[in-house]
């Protein structure tokens, strides 16, 4: 790369001033928070009784300034939303009543596991200059930015870790043209191709001295772990980095998948809360970001984020007692009080305990390495691949997918940033289960007009007209829509009827600083053999697919996100060309020291490891899955329709595996054996299509009832459990 300032841990430590960004509270004031650098001075943030106070020193003199923020004008701008009194252009405005949502019936316990933010802050030449090309100077500058940072998600037991800094000192890498959303489709492009195969982070903020009219910032909603789209911009204006903090903060907070809180209800310890649109100076995070933050992860979003940041690559200077492992410590449990409920490590040296192996991670527990095998990241969907320990580290390898372009949703689609990028996946997602895509005419017609409600982005302040060739890549169209169940805000549903159907998009105002959710995703497989990226339907050359799965994986795993084999379960790697146990060399071993795979059966709400009981949790495993053989049995023989009885069956393919591989290994007579392997010849076919025959099918229910008694003893000399 050209000569710029790019610096982190891993490249040598930076050359900071010694130690000098602080946290903490006021003397006599639990409640209060102070986020202050004395490296040049006093400055920083100090917040009393919910009114957050600045102080900086006044020029090169002694004094300093005290003020309170909410005094402060910040010349950069608010997020503002977009276009408030364009009239309704594309058809009927409808505001559909809300489903029943099933995750609000989970008991939450989101905030009370620590999330890491691995932050990786970029600088424009432009801010470089304006502090007299002096990169000390934007170094301390940003360290305290991320202290700040730091110190406003702690509310929500989020911890910004500074991983990384890039000081653009000779020109910037990008094109600073047009408005904040092209500066905005630049950077992260350029993200994804120079940041990301540099070093591991899970957001990445530019920082700039262009100004964008009213728009002080812009960022992707709900995007904190995407390779492609993990990003934001930030306008640095005349301000102070105190006053700044509250724009990055919200930025950030859209990637972690918060709305903004205008015409919600929400509440807020201030009268001003982060992610109010315009919300400078900001310090609370109200009732519905912390929603906003919960539902994100509670749909298997934010996986990267329970990944603890290595010492060796955190930007920052150690100090024992800031609950971060930095470089020379084992563990740190942060204070002398909060360490007495750490039984791992001591609380002043942040060395582990005697007789503790770790103190931290997804692969300790009670102080100790999980078992070499253990999953300690599951799949998350059809293009998400596992994770184990390896028995030695309290860490999960990085978080790896199924390349992009990997055929999906039976080659219906791709997989793309370990999602599989469906039309009516998408609509389902936004309109709940029983939507599906829009008919093409739906696409050509909304998106060629280019307003509001359909277009093909956002360019040089005024929205795109769709050609008839990227229509499909514009704004999504769906039909059978009835209620709105996704999002907590409020949008409109665009209802615009055509011939004989009925098209339904949506725009959620979310403000100009968010681009639209509503739009098709990237990735999605707009034509035969081409994919949207960038609004445009585009060769799927683009997605730089080049698995041969044949040749390279011998035809028995995927290509993962890194190109290398992932396995199946018969199979090792790294080519898949021997017996083993399945996965990759980026996955962590499948198996124990014993060659033995660490096995986890899931039957309906019980999970079955190879530490449980087996004789008692088979025996509950056996009468349920009677239950309902017994109800399968019963809906083959009404004759209902075909896609009922296919839904029906991948629903319990899962349950019946488990049964068949538990009674199968529990059972040592040849005839058990050779029943059961019917049994399986036949459940194969229930799980695809077409369906068995009324025939097979009561075979397969006869062979299942057949298989003698099982026992724990036969079991447990299995090795190999499929």
């Amino acid at each position: 790369m050209d000569k710029q300032e790019y610096l982190s841990l891993g490249q040598g430590s930076p050359n900071l001033t010694n130690h000098c960004h602080y946290q903490g509270y006021v003397e006599g004031d639990s409640d209060s928070i102070v986020a202050v650098s004395t490296c040049f001075g006093l400055r920083g943030l100090v917040q009393i009784q919910d009114i957050p106070y600045g102080i900086e020193p006044i020029n090169a003199t002694s004094r300093h300034a005290v003020y309170r923020m909410e005094n402060v004008r910040n010349e950069a701008g608010s997020c503002g939303v977009s276009h408030p009194d364009r009239k309704w252009e594309s058809g009927d405005v409808h505001h559909l009543p809300p489903a029943p949502q099933l995750l609000l019936s989970l008991k939450r316990s989101v905030l009370q596991q620590t999330r890491y933010v691995e932050l990786f802050i970029v600088v424009d030449k432009e801010r470089y200059n304006l502090l007299g090309q002096n990169k000390t100077a934007v170094r301390e500058e940003m360290v305290q930015l991320a202290n700040l940072l730091d110190s406003m998600y702690i509310m929500l037991n989020i911890r910004i870790v500074l991983v990384s800094l890039e000081i653009w000192t000779s020109e910037n890498k990008i094109r600073m043209e047009g408005g904040a959303g092209d500066v905005l489709a630049n950077f992260v492009q350029w993200r994804e191709r120079e940041l990301v195969p540099r070093q591991r982070h899970d957001s990445a903020q530019l920082v700039l001295r262009k100004g964008f009219g009213g728009t002080a910032g812009m960022a992707y909603v709900g995007t904190v772990c995407s390779k492609s789209h993990s990003g934001g911009i930030n306008v640095f204006g005349p301000s102070s980095v105190q006053t700044f903090a509250s724009i990055v903060a919200h930025e950030l907070g859209h990637n972690l998948g918060m709305n903004h809180d205008d015409d919600r209800n929400c509440h807020c310890e201030t009268g001003n809360c982060i992610m109010n649109s315009g919300a400078s100076g900001a310090r609370n995070f109200s009732a519905c970001s912390e929603e906003d933050f919960e539902k994100l992860t509670l749909n298997k979003g934010g996986s990267c984020l329970l990944n603890i940041p290595r010492p060796d690559e955190t930007y920052s200077i150690p100090y024992c007692g800031n609950k971060l492992v930095d470089a020379g410590e084992e563990c740190d449990c942060g204070s002398v009080e909060e360490c007495k409920s750490d039984p791992c490590c001591e609380a002043g040296t942040c060395r582990l305990r005697s007789g503790s192996g770790c103190g931290y991670g997804d692969c300790c527990k009670d102080c100790q390495y999980l078992s070499k095998g253990t999953v300690c990241r599951e799949r998350a969907s059809e293009c998400d691949l596992p994770e184990y320990c390896n028995g030695s580290s309290a860490f999960c390898p990085q978080d790896v997918t199924i390349q992009n372009g990997h055929p999906c949703h039976q080659d219906k689609a791709y997989c793309y940033d370990g999602v599989c990028q469906d039309y009516e996946l998408q609509c389902q997602d936004i309109f709940g289960p029983q939507a599906k895509v829009a008919p093409k005419i739906c696409f050509s017609d909304v998106n060629s007009k280019g307003d509001r409600f359909g277009n093909c982005g956002y360019q040089n302040r005024e929205y795109k007209k769709c050609s008839s060739w990227n229509a499909m890549c514009g704004k999504l169209q769906c039909e059978n829509v009835e209620t709105l169940p996704v999002f907590r805000i409020k949008p409109a549903i665009i209802r615009t009827p055509i011939k004989d159907t009925t098209c339904w998009g949506v725009d959620f105002q979310l403000g100009s600083d968010v681009p639209d959710p509503g739009m098709v995703n990237e990735g999605t497989k707009c034509a035969s053999g081409k994919v949207c990226k960038h609004y445009q339907c585009v060769n799927a050359s683009v997605l730089d697919y080049d698995c041969d799965i044949k040749n390279k994986c011998n035809g028995r795993g995927v290509c993962n996100s890194n190109k290398n084999c992932h396995c199946n379960s018969d199979w090792a790697p790294p080519y898949c060309d021997s017996p083993g146990y399945g996965g990759s060399i980026d996955s962590g071993p499948t198996y124990n020291d014993r060659g033995e795979q660490v096995a986890s059966f899931k039957f309906l709400a019980v999970t079955i490891k190879e530490d449980l009981i087996w004789g008692a949790h088979i025996a509950a495993l056996v009468k349920r899955a009677q239950q309902r053989f017994y109800y399968l049995r019963l809906l083959r023989k009404q004759q209902l329709n075909e896609k009922l009885l296919v839904t029906f069956y991948r629903c319990t393919r899962e349950s019946i595996l488990t049964y068949c591989t538990c009674v199968w290994f529990a059972n040592c007579t040849e005839a058990d054996r050779t029943a059961l392997q019917k049994v399986n010849v036949i459940a194969q076919k229930i799980i695809g299509c077409p369906l068995p025959s009324l025939e097979e099918f009561n075979l397969f229910i006869y062979y299942l009832f057949i298989c003698g008694t099982y026992s724990s003893h036969c079991f447990k000399k299995v090795q190999n459990i499929t």
